[in-house]
């Protein structure tokens, strides 16, 4: 099982990169969880968004933890997403893809670190609520449902 000390320091380490990868000013941040499949795990998070980098298409790096499977699992998620107002409607729909670091410490004291890519899609309302599917390639979970909530939308 990952020490607290371990799960700490890879944490504290990953913040740093989201923060460093996301401009100085981000237009929002908020929280996630959910369920993956491969490794069967539940999972949570935070993010940040910035605002749009060009036309629709904003930065919005995650770091999302799963537990569960006899692994766990600290992703680090450098997603860039474009997102499509429905008209005459507060729901917007938003898909977009990016990189993954992910690192896993198994039940038995071994750990691996391994690079992935998401494909992400979603649905989220103009006062936070979202919910989004990811579809992992490479080292990465498989499958991700998932539902959240960003603060100063």
């Amino acid at each position: 099982m990952m020490t607290m000390t371990r799960l700490l320091s890879v944490a504290l380490v990953t913040l740093g990169i989201l923060g460093a990868a996301a401009p100085a000013r981000a237009q929002s941040v908020g929280v996630r969880a959910g369920a993956s499949v491969d490794p069967d795990q539940f999972y949570f998070g935070g993010h940040l968004e910035t605002p749009p980098l060009v036309d629709r298409v904003h930065l919005r790096p995650n770091l999302e933890i799963g537990v569960g499977d006899h692994v766990t699992l600290v992703g680090v998620n450098i997603e860039a997403v474009y997102k499509y107002p429905l008209p005459r409607n507060p729901w917007t729909v938003y898909g977009g893809g990016g990189p993954a670091i992910n690192y896993y410490n198994f039940e038995n004291d071994e750990s691996d670190t391994q690079a992935g890519f998401n494909f992400v899609g979603g649905l989220e309302h103009e006062h936070g609520l979202f919910f989004e599917i990811k579809v992992g390639v490479g080292d990465t979970p498989n499958l991700k449902f998932g539902i959240g909530y960003s603060f100063g939308k």
